[in-house]
């Protein structure tokens, strides 16, 4: 020990307690992220009205685009109803 080295064993002793402190600590931030996660969760569901998180394991729905043929065939089908709507009133 006077030539300034180490008892045998101690270097290996000293990595190995670092090594499980450190783990410790993983483990506890891997805890707080979880708790992390759900609580914006929470707060993403409460904004949506109950809907995806947009975030880890969730898929947000595309937004549907309707084509002018397709906007033009529900309007004219809608018409068609008022239409029979207004008929059926006449003769009542």
């Amino acid at each position: 020990m006077a030539d300034g080295s180490y008892p045998r064993g101690y270097l290996m002793k000293s990595i190995a307690s670092t090594i499980a402190r450190l783990r410790k600590e993983h483990r506890g931030v891997q805890k707080q992220a979880q708790q992390l996660e759900e609580a914006i969760s929470v707060l993403e569901k409460l904004t949506r009205g109950g809907g995806a998180t947009g975030r880890r394991g969730t898929k947000h729905r595309a937004k549907r685009a309707l084509s002018a043929a397709g906007r033009r065939r529900i309007s004219l089908a809608q018409k068609a109803r008022w239409a029979k709507i207004r008929q059926n009133k006449k003769t009542e």
